[in-house]
């Protein structure tokens, strides 16, 4: 059986991968304000954690301007879309594995 992936397995993280991976493809991405209503997370909280998730190139993180407002999108790349679907192959199979215990 597969090793759940320590960075993705935190759960605000897990929240966040969740939601990028929800959006197809080609999507933008998800602005850090929705992100942070998504997952109920403080400002501060949210940023460490994609700060975490952008190190681990699961994420890619775009600062603009618009108008005069700063804007954060983040998107998951394609490592964190591969790394995301294989945690949850994971966890589907611990749940298989468990289902079959008598």
């Amino acid at each position: 059986m597969a090793e759940l992936d320590d960075i993705i397995h935190q759960p605000l993280r897990l929240r966040i991968m969740a939601a990028l991976n929800a959006l197809p493809t080609a999507a933008a991405g998800l602005e850090f304000s929705r992100l942070k209503k998504l997952t109920g997370a403080t400002d501060g909280n949210l940023g460490a954690h994609i700060e975490t998730l952008a190190r681990a190139g699961y994420v890619a993180v775009e600062k603009a301007f618009v108008g005069k407002k700063p804007q954060t999108t983040v998107t998951a790349t394609a490592a964190g879309r591969g790394a995301f679907s294989r945690h949850v192959a994971t966890l589907q199979e611990i749940i298989a594995a468990s289902a079959r215990q008598p």
